[in-house]
């Protein structure tokens, strides 16, 4: 499955390079303004004020496509969560963000993802070069979230990518240490939440295939799991397999992605498919014990890959992003 890796354009977009220095100054505050100057949102997670949809409404509306551009306020007004770039350092933007959901007392969301081998060469093939690569990658971006308020969603697929074979058994071990080393890591941080990555119950359908490789890779340190990135299965059939996960492991809680699966999934696609719509706002009043949190985890109107018509994985796609809102029954 695809996942968007954030770009330089979006560290251009908070006023941010990744040669900035790592102590707060002008760089948060300018994100922190620019974020206040907002309306108030029903939510607990902060809103990115430069997010690709805030921007291409101002330009449709320069453009007179007035409609459109309410429309996309659909996605523009929500949380959405930040991937930080694993070919630079993610400092500046993780600084950045943190700060400025501080400013205004609510929790950044983010998803660290540049394990070594990510999505088997897949549509967002890449990742860390090597095991101390990611180790001092997971570093910085653990390290740039400082005391704040944070969740961070933890290597979307590892895991999934285990169970179903796909990360060559040799990468294995090593896969499940760093992601045992990185929710350490992260937890260091006394205001980060991590939950780490589960796939999604069209993917990995009996949810005991999971509980092994989720301990040996430190699940029982994490807050909890998260379901559906980037996927589009409902939220009822999704919340009974994280149900099921969850006696599997003890108990342990979990969030979901809502982000696109307000019509469901498109049988035999997952990549770009037509017709779907953005789902459950995020928020963590969710009336389910031990669902922590309906999340949008990817963005939604980043396209999943070269598929459907899409531009590469991670782009941003106005086109499909107004589909999304159109059809949106929020």
């Amino acid at each position: 499955m695809s996942r968007l890796i954030h770009t330089l354009a979006t560290l251009t977009a908070l006023g941010l390079t990744a040669g900035c220095s790592s102590a707060p100054g002008g760089d948060e505050a300018t994100v922190a303004a620019s974020s206040k100057a907002r309306a108030t949102v029903s939510s607990d997670f902060w809103v990115d004020p430069a997010g690709s949809a805030a921007e291409q409404i101002r330009i449709w509306q320069q453009q007179g496509r007035h409609q459109d551009a309410e429309l996309l306020g659909r996605i523009a007004k929500e949380p959405v969560a930040m991937w930080p770039a694993g070919e630079i350092d993610p400092g500046p933007l993780v600084r950045a963000a943190t700060a400025s959901a501080g400013h205004e007392g609510r929790t950044a969301l983010f998803v660290a993802y540049d394990i070594p081998h990510r999505d088997c060469g897949q549509h967002s093939a890449g990742g860390a070069a090597d095991a101390d690569a990611y180790r001092a990658w997971i570093g910085k971006f653990a390290q740039a979230l400082g005391d704040g308020k944070a969740l961070v969603v933890l290597e979307p697929d590892a895991i999934a990518h285990i169970a179903d074979g796909c990360t060559p058994a040799e990468y294995h071990q090593e896969r499940e240490q760093l992601l045992g080393e990185a929710i350490t890591r992260l937890k260091q941080q006394p205001g980060t939440k991590v939950y780490l990555d589960a796939g999604n119950p069209s993917w990995i359908k009996e949810p005991q295939k999971l509980v092994e490789p989720l301990k040996r890779a430190g699940v029982e340190r994490a807050d909890g799991f998260s379901l559906n990135v980037s996927n589009f299965q409902t939220d009822a059939r999704t919340t009974a397999y994280g149900l099921e996960l969850s006696r599997a492991l003890g108990g342990k809680h979990f969030v979901v992605d809502t982000s696109r699966n307000g019509n469901g999934p498109m049988e035999g696609v997952w990549c770009n498919p037509p017709g779907r719509a953005l789902g459950t706002r995020p928020t963590t009043d969710t009336g389910t014990a031990g669902l922590d949190a309906y999340l949008w985890i990817k963005r939604p109107g980043e396209s999943d890959g070269t598929c459907e018509g899409g531009p590469n994985a991670g782009q941003w796609w106005p086109e499909y992003a107004l589909e999304l809102a159109r059809n949106s029954k929020a």
